[in-house]
């Protein structure tokens, strides 16, 4: 299969060429500027390998997004939520957690105002990001 042609580096300025968004040398720095700004240092011990396994365990009990059920729709949960985040004091206690797909993930928080709707949401399964 043909490859994609590559595009320029979406850092200012830099004209080199690249197959992802970033030139290599700046999506290191990139990268870098987000864990060290845009992070909330402590994200990396609330999403650790306990959350990995309450998580597995979760979806495994609740294997559908809980509100589109509710509206009658079957789609596979793509996302653990927290109803009351971490952040705000809220636990990994199964009473306060929602099996949801990306869809209804993103709307919840955009409802909340902690996302945009259009932002891309990840899972915390190995595929982790944000």
């Amino acid at each position: 299969m043909p490859r994609m042609p590559k595009k320029p580096c979406s850092y200012p300025g830099c004209p080199r060429l690249t197959g992802g968004t970033y030139c290599e040398e700046h999506g290191k720095l990139v990268s870098q500027q987000y864990e060290q700004n845009g992070r909330d240092a402590k994200h990396g011990k609330r999403y650790g390998r306990n959350w990995q396994s309450i998580r597995r365990a979760y979806v495994q009990a609740h294997p559908l997004c809980e509100r589109c059920m509710k509206a009658g729709r079957y789609v596979k949960v793509e996302e653990v939520h927290h109803i009351k985040p971490l952040a705000d004091g809220g636990t990994n206690d199964e009473s306060n957690l929602m099996s949801l797909c990306r869809k209804c993930h993103a709307e919840i928080h955009a409802e909340m105002g902690t996302r945009s709707h259009n932002e891309t949401v990840y899972s915390y399964d190995g595929n982790h990001h944000a």
